[in-house]
């Protein structure tokens, strides 16, 4: 059976997206312990962390939607944006596994899907 043209298209781009947020997981997950270590050595104000976490989502977005913009070489912002969507879905999925539903305010669910979505955006602008 041989693979039509859209299949062979289809399978370095999933390729790409996997592997791009593998890294950008790697990434949270390094951001994270080092805030874990803050948290655990000086006791920071609860701003302080909130912005690490904003901090840890745009890293994360820009370096995503950087590396898919490198390997895709065409209409780069676009597949940032969608690599920070996806990014975000899967963050989104685990918080509903782990809490068992929606919690807390929508505000922050759409805000943290922007942020997600538009630093991904411009990781790919800048690749």
């Amino acid at each position: 059976m041989q693979k039509t043209e859209q299949e062979k298209q289809i399978q370095p781009l999933i390729k790409d997206m996997m592997k791009t947020l593998f890294l950008m997981y790697a990434v949270t997950l390094i951001l994270l312990l080092l805030l874990a270590l803050i948290l655990f050595k000086m006791e920071p104000q609860e701003i302080v962390c909130k912005i690490w976490l904003i901090a840890v989502y745009i890293i994360s977005g820009l370096l995503g939607g950087f590396l898919i913009g490198k390997r895709r070489k065409t209409q780069k912002f676009l597949w940032g944006f969608f690599v920070g969507v996806f990014y975000f879905l899967i963050l989104f999925a685990v918080s509903l596994l782990l809490y068992k539903g929606l919690t807390g305010d929508w505000m922050h669910l759409i805000t943290t899907m922007v942020l997600c979505a538009a630093s991904g955006t411009v990781g790919g602008m800048i690749s």
